[in-house]
């Protein structure tokens, strides 16, 4: 027999206002509705009602894991510094760290991600290669020391993760414990009901190779991602890439130095001498690890400098200043060109290909170059993919212009290879006797960001809207008032527990029955069932919550129908 868990013994709290700082629908319905309340910035109390969402979207991840052969454990969250200082991360992870000392004054920190301990956990566990494969996954709480947390739980500073990693001796096994953890994350947000999108995306700090992420499509996600409309590519507009295509620059003239005073950027360049801004060469300066380097994109575009940051991972990349300029006559500001930059690393987008002509700096004050080639008066260091992808531009795959659409990250799986087991001298004894060493995947879900990313989608104009794996309950019954209706909706949700299914009654006396059917359609759970005129008759309205169809029933019609 399942629970009936009464409204005037839940701790539940609901609001008709939305909270003043909350931005994004799921934060103002799952406080409106008591699922969630904020302690302090980017940290959440989880209300009975958002434990049992959260318990039940966890149940549906265990299950799908376990479904694969992982095998569940549980890390600490306190963890010492050195595993992440050998991985270098205790250094690249900066400020999203959370850090502290004990009171001998042993360097720990609250854990981002648990790439190393996992690690090291295998490496004291398993000794040869007939141990391998093995999946191991934890579903637990993980600290990132977010600059500006916001939009409720979908970025906190304090959040469930779902992380899993895979060991195998091979790169083939490596390819099937990934294929096999992808087809779970598609089970996973299948029965979860959420809308979503498997993109190609990019490692970051994680490392690693090949990665794809999950992305739920919903107006206050905070990722953008490309998709084509004509086939099946799709991708994090941080993966996004452009060919590199060069072009015959043979019927180009010599280089021609222009008087342009006055024209330090790209809008004054262009209005000065009539030419668009796609015909421009843009060169930002930036610092990379303390070096200058320069970056050329077309004039039309803005560099994307967390994709420059990707690609430059683990360097730290920042802006020059004015500062920067001085003691160096080779860069002047406002009128740098990539001719004549001997000094200073030249990287490109592939846009500024071999064969293509350019209006850029002269590096002279007030002095502009026409036909510069590249190839030809300039030579590029290293292309990278760092301009901000627009609408429009061409599908990698089939040259289609692209669409954007923003959407929440609720998954990101990895091909790590070997970078951990090089850090930790992670080796089995091989089938022929000698050490082999061990190839890991990284697969995560985020457990309570799933919470709002459902929310987000799945609310509408009275509240929230649960799919039933993973709503509070089954049946939310609602006495209108009266005693006898009371009567009446307590015995329909003992049979229906009885049946299996979890209810939740509002029987409160002293609560209108306006304040409890919007309370209902507030808290959203799939199905409500209303004891009210036709009490005397035995009979009840059941209404789905999606919908809005109702339909009237006797009681033990609605109790068929709802346990069918």
């Amino acid at each position: 027999m399942a629970q009936v868990q009464r409204m005037s013994r839940l701790m539940v709290k609901t609001l008709r206002d939305d909270p003043a700082d909350a931005e994004t629908l799921s934060h103002k319905l799952l406080v409106r509705a008591g699922y969630v309340r904020r302690n302090a910035a980017g940290i959440w109390t989880w209300l009975p009602l958002g434990k049992k969402v959260l318990d039940n979207i966890s149940c549906v991840v265990r299950e799908e894991m376990d479904a694969i052969g992982a095998q569940e454990v549980l890390l600490p969250a306190l963890l010492p510094k050195e595993p992440y200082e050998a991985s270098a991360r205790w250094e690249e992870y900066g400020d999203l760290l959370f850090r502290l000392k004990d009171r001998k004054g042993g360097e720990y920190l609250l854990g981002p991600t648990h790439e190393e301990i996992f690690t090291l956990v295998v490496k004291d566990q398993v000794a040869s290669y007939k141990d391998l494969p093995v999946m191991l996954y934890q579903i637990q709480t993980k600290y990132r020391d977010e600059a500006r947390p916001r939009s409720g739980v979908l970025r906190g500073r304090e959040f469930q993760m779902k992380d899993s990693y895979s060991f195998d001796t091979t790169d083939e096994g490596l390819a099937e414990s990934y294929r096999l953890h992808r087809g779970a994350y598609q089970k996973i947000f299948q029965r979860l009901g959420l809308d979503y999108r498997i993109v190609s995306a990019v490692s970051g700090a994680m490392g690693g190779s090949d990665s794809e992420e999950f992305l739920a499509p919903a107006a206050a996600g905070e990722d953008t991602f490309a998709d084509c409309p004509a086939c099946d590519y799709a991708a994090n507009t941080e993966a996004v890439t452009f060919a590199l295509t060069p072009v015959d620059g043979a019927e180009h003239g010599p280089v021609e130095e222009l008087d342009t005073p006055d024209t330090p950027t790209i809008e004054t360049l262009a209005e000065h001498l009539g030419v668009p801004a796609s015909a421009t060469l843009k060169n930002l300066l930036v610092k990379v690890d303390g070096e200058i380097v320069a970056v050329g994109v077309p004039g039309d575009r803005e560099v994307d400098l967390g994709k420059l940051g990707e690609h430059l991972a683990p360097a730290v990349v920042e802006l020059v200043t004015a500062e920067d300029f001085e003691g160096r006559p080779d860069l002047v500001r406002g009128y740098v060109g990539p001719q004549g930059l001997d000094k200073v690393r030249y990287v490109a987008d592939p846009r500024i290909a071999p064969g293509t002509a350019w209006i850029t700096g002269a590096n002279k004050p007030d002095t502009h170059a026409r036909n510069v080639v590249c190839g030809r008066d300039f030579t590029v260091d290293d292309y990278l993919d760092v301009v901000v992808v627009e609408e429009g531009d061409p599908c990698p795959k089939c040259g289609t212009g692209l669409k954007l659409d923003r959407a929440i990250e609720i998954g990101h799986i990895f091909q790590l290879g070997r970078k951990y087991a090089d850090t930790f001298q992670l080796d089995v004894l091989g089938q022929q006797g000698k050490p082999v060493r061990v190839t890991m995947g990284s697969y995560g879900i985020g457990v309570s960001r799933a919470v709002a990313a459902l929310a987000e989608q799945s609310a509408d104009e009275q509240g929230l809207c649960w799919p039933r794996e993973i709503a509070p309950a089954d049946v939310h019954v609602v006495a209108a008032g009266k005693a006898a209706q009371t009567e009446l909706a307590l015995d329909v949700s003992e049979q229906l527990a009885a049946a299996g299914l979890r209810v939740l009654v509002d029987e409160r006396a002293g609560v209108s029955p306006g304040v409890k059917f919007t309370d209902a359609e507030l808290i959203g759970v799939p199905t409500i069932v209303v004891a009210g005129r036709r009490t005397a008759e035995g009979v009840v309205e059941v209404k789905d919550r999606r919908t809005g169809e109702r339909e009237e029933l006797t009681v033990a019609e609605a109790v068929a129908r709802l346990t069918a």
